[in-house]
């Protein structure tokens, strides 16, 4: 049975998924790139259904850091084991749609712009690892 989710639950989701993005496209950083990769990033986003889509697609936008990129992962990577543990709790069904839509993201993102560079593959790396079932 599914339970509904909190907007604290909704925004841990959200933050995990946007923040991804953020921290493959910040890996590998250009204008040009940034550009493209958002609207690639939103297209599998934009693929999310059910208690996924709803936490994507209400609620405020998560506040990521800026500055650095060990800051962005300390708080995304978090973020996405966390959202992990809601859905398994909360949506069992949607624990593995999650984990798809935040990779194929994840993987637009850095395929966007002239191919995976090394530092955007080990972002993807660390995201895959975060949303792996935890021992």
């Amino acid at each position: 049975m599914e339970q509904r989710l909190t907007d604290e639950e909704r925004l841990t989701i959200k933050t995990g998924a946007f923040g991804a993005v953020f921290l493959v496209s910040n890996a590998d950083p250009g204008v040009l790139g940034v550009i493209r990769e958002s609207i690639a990033a939103s297209g599998a986003l934009a693929d999310a259904s059910g208690a996924i889509k709803e936490a994507l697609t209400t609620g405020p936008l998560p506040r990521l850091p800026r500055d650095s990129q060990l800051e962005i992962e300390s708080v995304v990577l978090p973020a996405l084991r966390e959202a992990v543990l809601i859905l398994r709790e909360k949506s069992p069904p949607d624990v593995e749609a999650y984990r798809s839509v935040v990779l194929a993201a994840a993987d637009r993102v850095a395929r966007a712009h002239d191919g995976v560079a090394p530092a955007e593959a080990a972002a993807i790396d660390q995201i895959r690892v975060a949303l792996a079932e935890p021992a």
